[in-house]
């Protein structure tokens, strides 16, 4: 029998690399902060101590999701710095369409192999992005486990906001006649990457270094890796300037055909016009084109260059696209609301 004495990191997990490479995002990491944070990062649970003096009725609004396989993209450039802004900005926007203010955050990575700089560019990711939004990273979990990932990691976050409840939105007083405002997105955000990658390396037989003319001399890597937009200082610019935004709804995967109709009445429709959809990212027309792909398709797979959907009354609608610039967010009236059965539907 062999005497070799054996350690867990024999087995592949190598518990003191992770607490050096934790130490050198920790300030990072702290810096992502708020006052109601009770004990620093570290502790078998975060605490958050709720002041409910500030708040009448608080409604706690959580939502969690992952990053899906742009992570594979982020593999093949070897480039970890956006993700991290990936998980937090697409959790926060979950929670901001029902009007919450994000609290806190937590992360999971789970990874096959504990590397640097990956590890700490994506926690700095994180980090970075929660305290742009003022959201306390409350806590996380790495997991090492080389039988379950391979050379693979995966990234999960989870967010807790809060809100009043008579300042939930929730899309039930919409009727016909309200005028959808479009806010553009960067790019794919953080859906649709399965087709994507399918199309642009295995069908056109791109690489992430490619350059096809109408990416305008961006890189397909650098195209699909844009960050995912934060779109919640421009809500809070809206409220601020007194708008009412009666319904909100965040373009992420089953894109305008599936997520709008989530906060439809039954009996209204979302008519949204093709048209009306300028200057979008040039790699969805990239996409189109290798795929031939329909309408029916693209606007389900893809947000199509629209990140997120604001539903106003029309004689709003030129406030609320002021709000949205004032935010940094390029806005435009792209559809409207119709009597219906509370369907989704991309017209030319």
């Amino acid at each position: 029998m062999d005497q070799k004495t054996f350690s867990y990191k024999d087995a592949g997990v190598d518990i003191d690399l992770a607490t050096e490479l934790l130490t050198r995002v920790k300030p990072r990491l702290a810096a992502a902060r708020r006052p109601e944070m009770l004990a620093p990062i570290g502790g078998f649970g975060g605490l958050f101590g709720l002041d409910l003096s500030k708040y009448k009725n608080p409604v706690l609004v959580s939502s969690i999701d992952g990053v899906g396989t742009k992570l594979m993209v982020a593999m093949m450039m070897g480039k970890y710095d956006t993700v991290g802004h990936d998980i937090v900005n697409h959790c926060i926007n979950d929670i901001a369409v029902q009007g919450a203010e994000p609290i806190y955050f937590l992360d999971y990575i789970g990874i096959g192999k504990l590397r640097s700089p990956l590890y700490e560019n994506v926690l700095g990711g994180i980090a970075d992005a929660c305290k742009a939004a003022g959201c306390a990273v409350l806590g996380g979990e790495t997991a090492e486990m080389p039988g379950m990932y391979g050379n693979d990691f995966d990234l999960v976050g989870v967010i807790t906001g809060i809100v009043e409840k008579d300042e939930l939105i929730t899309g039930e007083k919409l009727t016909p006649g309200y005028v959808a405002i479009g806010l553009a997105s960067n790019g794919l955000h953080t859906n649709g990457f399965s087709l994507a990658r399918r199309l642009l390396f295995d069908k056109a037989g791109y690489t992430v270094e490619s350059k096809p003319d109408c990416l305008n001399g961006e890189s397909v890597g650098e195209a699909l890796l844009k960050p995912h937009t934060c779109y919640s200082a421009a809500i809070k610019a809206a409220k601020a300037a007194g708008i009412a935004i009666d319904g909100i709804a965040h373009i992420t995967g089953g894109g305008l055909f599936d997520n709008v109709p989530r906060i439809l009445p039954k009996n209204v429709d979302a008519v949204f016009h093709k048209h009306t959809i300028k200057n979008a990212p040039p790699i969805f027309k990239l996409l189109v084109e290798i795929g031939m792909l329909p309408d029916s398709e693209a606007f389900r797979v893809f947000n199509m260059g629209v990140g997120m959907v604001w539903f106003v009354k029309p004689e709003d609608a030129d406030k609320a696209i002021s709000a949205a610039s004032s935010a940094g967010i390029n806005a435009f009236v792209c559809g409207e609301l119709t009597e219906g059965t509370g369907v989704s539907k991309v017209v030319d």
